[in-house]
């Protein structure tokens, strides 16, 4: 009983600095990374629209109108239809709906995977990571559009083995960021002293290493979702991505897209527009918080934010003061009493 209500108010204090560090983290990206926030704002966009696709798009994505088939944008279809007079806008909201899905689900494979292979082969070291970086430099050596190509025409297209792919691939890929990472943390004495007291790997990997990598962590994430919606995107306008007719946006720009380039323009300006417009913002957003959270680039002030305000104070020419208000003596400005003696000598 004394135990919980011992912990009661540390973990409301931990809980407090934990909301104060995100308050922190938010008002520097508006102030510091203005294209950071209008990439967060797009990226937010993106969320929603891909969560509430069925509610604001005005029509089914595979409802077809013959009767309005290669239809210029008019009040009832706001971006025109395609061939089969089905409504671009639909389709390039639903579309939204699949970028969301395998950009967070590939990306959320690859920080597992990453995390996982990085921490060990980080910390343990020796001939298992020998062994498990000949791996990843096999993985590496092999160009990656042309490898998501070979194992997808092994397995054949689809929403799922597409996640699956690119998560695993970029997970053994970005695992080199983490291990590097917990390379450089397990040198700390904290580490050091808990191998010392008898921890187990398991626990100075869950209680010392990991929540020290955080900060790598979410900027490995917030930077692989862009990548992984183009790649998909990218897929797909070869033919080995989402299969029809569930709608994608590099889907769209390949096949019919193309054909009737000329004659329908929009069936291609649309769906190219999105892609750019997101790709380009979540790709600010990721970049902006690399930047904030990134202690080794400049902007970055460790982890969390935590001595932000302390270093701009330093470097803006502020005064240290002591408790008093008044100026510290510097030992530097005294003089020695070889200078006082030789001031003194009227010789001199």
């Amino acid at each position: 009983m004394g135990n919980a209500v011992a912990d009661s108010p540390s973990r409301r204090l931990v809980e407090r600095k934990s909301h104060a560090l995100l308050v922190e983290l938010g008002i520097r990206l508006v102030k510091e990374k203005p294209l950071g926030t209008v990439g967060g704002v797009v990226t937010l966009l993106l969320l929603l629209t891909g969560i509430f696709a069925n509610l604001l798009a005005p029509y089914g994505f595979n409802d077809t109108n013959m009767e309005s088939m290669l239809s210029p944008s008019s009040a009832r279809f706001l971006l025109g239809t395609d061939e089969l007079g089905r409504d671009v806008l639909s389709r390039v909201i639903f579309g939204a709906r699949i970028s969301v899905i395998v950009g967070l689900s590939a990306a959320t494979i690859t920080t597992i995977i990453a995390v996982l292979l990085g921490m060990l082969s980080g910390f343990i070291g020796g001939k298992f990571d020998l062994v498990l970086q000949r791996l990843v430099d096999a993985v590496m050596c092999m160009p990656g559009l042309i490898f998501l190509l070979v194992i997808l025409t092994l397995i054949g297209p689809g929403i799922l083995h597409v996640i699956l792919v690119l998560g695993i691939r970029g997970g053994i890929v970005s695992s080199r960021v983490i291990r590097s990472t917990v390379i450089s943390i397990k040198e700390n004495i904290y580490v050091e002293a808990a191998k010392a007291v008898g921890c187990s790997t398991p626990k100075v990997l869950a209680r010392h290493i990991l929540p020290n990598i955080v900060a790598p962590v979410i900027v490995l994430f917030t930077t692989r979702v862009p990548g992984f919606i183009m790649t998909e995107a990218s897929l797909s306008f070869l033919g080995f991505g989402i299969p029809p007719p569930v709608p994608s946006w590099g889907g769209m720009l390949s096949g019919t897209g193309r054909t009737y380039m000329f004659m329908a323009p929009w069936m291609a300006i649309w769906p190219g527009l999105a892609l750019s417009i997101v790709v380009y913002g979540v790709n600010m957003f990721g970049d902006a918080m690399r930047d904030l959270l990134d202690p080794r680039l400049r902007g970055g002030v460790g982890r969390y934010g935590v001595g932000a305000k302390a270093k701009r104070k330093k470097g803006g020419g502020e005064k240290s003061q002591d408790d008093n208000g008044e100026r510290p003596i510097d030992v530097r400005e005294r003089p020695t009493e070889k200078q006082q003696t030789i001031s003194k000598d009227p010789s001199m």
